[in-house]
């Protein structure tokens, strides 16, 4: 009995004992799962919405058009231009799909078997050899989530990719991932790698093209054919065999790839128009700032690529013969603008912007010369003075910019000619008759209708402003003349519209012209300035065979050559000088080394007219 009863006494022990460890294990257990829902639970918080990819905008470079609608230049901090996944050929979907993912269209976000797959060939060399992420993962990361190597980022990348297959089409997921990818070369996504690499659009590549392109986003610098051309070659067999082995290609068509070149340098766009772009460039960045390379603008400038390569190509040749005479350093500008809109349609800053960027059209301050004249003429004719009325051209003594200095002006052969018309003396660039008339006038007067016709920089108040000593730019000075033709003055305008990616017009510009001048003193000066090409300075625009104005100038020493002028429809400017102030060479007026210029570009500019279009 009392052996029962202590083995009854031991099996109840045994009992609460095996009780206790049930509800330790379940608390362990508890606490366990609570850990891991808490640790999922906290993974996955702070997930990122995926439908957010509906407004997917990344940076994309903006792209700066002609009037003619030609691409000039691209703006960018990343060399971005998306292209939709529908313009994407199949055989570069599949040159990547046969890199970088061969089951893509089989998987949902996560690929279990490819997982496996690496994983057994990892442990087979010993090393990572394979990776297992999928296309969607690697969209995932780049979108979503920090390079880094944790648990966490590959779960949370997981759970994203899950996701993303749920809400987008295996080709929108392939077309995301294609424009996001980093190639290497400052160029992101396909579109931009295309140009890069091969200087041509995503749908025109060819299967060895692809083959390259599929090749670098694993290692973009490791495989660069700039760089490592071997093994570039060798990265774009593996491409091509993948894609031999899972029968998207034939193997004539991998022999045919196999022995197409690499790229030997990266297709860089040299800007057309680089003065111009450069200075839309800039009016723009203080505008947009950042958003300026990294919105997808879509730029229509003013400028016509047809008159720009006239003014460039007549820059060129005048400078050619000018080197002959003087040497070398010469330094030249033009800028051409429609006098009706103030649309500049051409801009050459100098003879090579890639080996010195300094806008000499915009920025360079320098003396005007005799191409000042018809401002302090039109101060007269406003006035009520005309261009039959006579000024003494005779030796004058005025007080100098300092105290106790006397002044004189000589005319360019030294002659005086005595009493003349107008017309005469600014034809003939008379010195002294143009001071004694500003003299006449005074020099507020002539500063003010300086200003009025649009000049900005800050003038000198003193008589020698008459005959162009104080620094004015070269755009400045073209604005002033426009307002010559009809009375109007309009401001100089660079880009008539910019829309977003969207299509949606961000920003358009209207052109205000400024009722400026009468009638009267409209043919008053275009009287004056077409004596100047009649009998004046500027006689050999005559062979143009049509109406031109306009008005040669020339510093001390030939320091300074000019010739600014118009038509029915352009105002045009030519500057000619050295930065450093020194003489250009000996008789290198303006009417020598600048008119050749400014012809030879009135020759071209007219035939570009009647093609003008934005696209």
């Amino acid at each position: 009995m009392v052996k029962l009863e202590q083995e009854l006494k031991h099996a109840g022990k045994n009992k609460i004992s095996k009780m206790r460890i049930f509800f330790a294990l379940l608390s362990v257990f508890c606490v366990a799962a609570g850990i891991i829902i808490g640790f999922i639970y906290w993974m996955l918080s702070e997930l990122p919405q995926i439908k957010a990819l509906e407004e997917y905008k990344p940076i994309e470079s903006s792209r700066v058009y002609s009037s003619e609608g030609e691409l000039l230049a691209e703006l960018y901090l990343e060399r971005r231009t998306l292209i939709p996944h529908y313009r994407i050929p199949e055989h570069v979907k599949k040159a990547f799909v046969a890199i970088e993912d061969i089951r893509f269209y089989k998987h949902h976000g996560v690929d279990a078997v490819g997982i496996a797959r690496a994983l057994y060939y990892d442990i087979k060399a010993g090393s990572i050899v394979q990776g297992g992420s999928t296309i969607t993962q690697q969209l995932a990361k780049m979108l979503f989530l920090k390079p880094d190597r944790s648990i966490k980022r590959k779960i949370r990348e997981a759970v994203i990719s899950i996701q993303i297959e749920k809400r987008y089409t295996k080709d929108e997921i392939l077309g995301l991932y294609l424009n996001q990818a980093y190639f290497g070369t400052r160029a992101y996504g396909i579109e931009a790698a295309s140009q890069t690499y091969f200087g041509k659009s995503t749908d025109e590549l060819n299967i060895a093209e692809a083959a390259l392109l599929a090749s670098l986003p694993k290692a973009p610098s490791q495989y660069s054919p700039f760089k490592h051309p071997q093994k570039a070659k060798e990265r774009r067999r593996l491409v091509l065999k993948e894609m031999l082995k899972n029968k998207f290609i034939t193997e004539t068509q991998v022999k045919e790839a196999d022995s197409i070149p690499l790229p030997a340098t990266p297709n860089f766009r040299k800007y057309s128009a680089p003065y111009f772009i450069e200075a839309i460039r800039q009016e723009l960045e203080n505008k947009y700032g950042d958003e300026l390379y990294t919105s997808g603008y879509r730029i229509y400038t003013t400028l016509s690529a047809g008159m720009q390569k006239a003014a460039e190509d007549a820059v060129k040749k005048g400078l050619s013969s000018i080197g002959k005479r003087a040497g070398t350093g010469v330094e030249a500008a033009l800028v051409a603008i429609d006098i009706k809109t103030g649309h500049i349609k051409a801009m050459v800053g100098g003879s090579d912007f890639w080996k010195n960027q300094f806008n000499r059209a915009t920025h360079a301050l320098r003396q005007p010369g005799s191409a000042f004249k018809p401002l302090v003429y039109t101060a007269a004719i406003e006035k009520g003075m005309t261009s039959q009325d006579k000024i003494d051209d005779s030796p004058i003594f005025l007080k100098g910019s300092k105290p106790g200095e006397l002044w004189s002006p000589k005319n360019y052969d030294g002659n005086y000619h005595g009493s003349v018309t107008l017309k005469t003396a600014l034809a003939q660039s008379l010195n002294a008759a143009t001071v004694r008339l500003a003299d006449k006038l005074g020099i507020k007067n002539v500063i003010e209708m300086a200003e009025r016709l649009g000049i900005k920089s800050e003038l000198q108040p003193y008589t020698s402003l008459a005959i162009g000593a104080s620094d004015v730019t070269l755009l400045e000075m073209v604005s002033a003349y426009s307002a010559f033709a009809y009375g109007k003055r309009v401001k100089p305008v660079l880009y008539e519209k910019i829309l977003g990616r969207d299509g949606r017009i961000v920003e358009e510009t209207q052109s205000a012209a400024e009722d400026l001048l009468s009638e009267k003193t409209v043919e008053e000066m275009k009287v004056l300035l077409r004596a100047v090409v009649e009998e004046g300075t500027a006689q050999s625009a005559k062979e143009l065979k049509r109406h031109v104005y306009g008005k040669t100038g020339t510093t001390n020493n030939y320091t300074d050559a000019w010739f600014i002028g118009f038509d029915d429809r352009l105002a045009v400017g030519v500057w000619v000088g050295r930065d450093n102030h020194k003489p250009i060479g000996k008789k290198e007026a303006g009417s020598r080394a600048a008119l050749p210029i400014w012809i030879e570009f009135m020759k071209k500019a007219p035939l570009q007219i009647p093609q003008e279009q934005n696209p």
